[in-house]
């Protein structure tokens, strides 16, 4: 109960947003009834017609709203918002990050954060687990095959390389603030930079959330994993 009550004062929850929606609100309100008493919002350039949700958010006196004035991309909100927590909370002790989608389930979101907590000098990522029962084909063979490619030609072995979900220990903000990407590509840079900069990373399971919706009409094996794959080759011959 102590590590938990601890990880729930000392790790920053990051949310980057681009036109949310109730899911969002209740991802918001289920962090702040669990106890996170810092949660970093970044609004990356939505609409008015969104912005109602950010408003209930910003009621939260846990929660701190970060607004873009236009979409700048994944990689530069998550950006925002580390500059923030290494800028104006020194006390915390590091930031995980969550989609707010809600399939980051909150038992998760504090797993990884009590895992960082003990890991202090690593990275630790929310893996899912894609040989388990139920998970879309086309989910299971695009992350199968960005896998083999970050072990074939980096040599890392991860069992879920498009994983949102990552604790980050406080001393690797500024680093992470500099690396390269501004949009989806920087999660990938991310992991790469990782490598080459030394910085471990151990993984923590997660359960695997599909919405059939959602995951129907965005998801795109074939692009997803071709997109990767170019970051990756920009990345080895630079």
């Amino acid at each position: 109960m102590e590590e938990t009550q601890s990880c729930r004062e000392s790790v920053a929850v990051i949310l980057p947003s681009l036109n949310p929606d109730v899911k969002f609100s209740r991802v918001v309100d289920g962090l702040v009834e669990d106890g996170f008493r810092h949660i970093v919002i970044v609004d990356d350039g939505s609409d008015d017609a969104h912005q109602q949700w950010f408003e209930k958010a910003a009621q939260h006196p846990q929660c701190t709203v970060l607004h873009h004035g236009v979409n700048k991309g994944k990689g530069r909100a998550l950006k925002t918002a580390f500059t923030h927590v290494a800028e104006q909370l020194p006390e915390i002790a590091g930031v995980i990050t969550i989609d707010g989608d809600g399939q980051h389930l909150l038992p998760d979101i504090v797993a990884c954060a009590d895992s960082m907590l003990k890991n202090r000098d690593k990275v630790v990522l929310g893996c899912r687990d894609f040989d388990a029962p139920g998970v879309p084909p086309r989910s299971v063979a695009g992350n199968k095959t960005t896998n083999r490619l970050f072990k074939i030609f980096y040599g890392i072995t991860i069992s879920d390389t498009q994983t949102g979900l990552r604790a980050i220990p406080r001393q690797y903000l500024e680093r992470f603030c500099e690396m390269e990407g501004e949009r989806f590509e920087y999660e990938t840079n991310m992991l790469l930079q990782m490598k080459k900069q030394h910085i471990a990373f151990l993984e923590q399971p997660i359960a695997t959330v599909y919405d059939p919706e959602d995951y129907s009409s965005h998801y795109n094996a074939v692009k997803d994993s071709w997109r990767i794959f170019k970051i990756m080759m920009k990345n080895k011959f630079r």
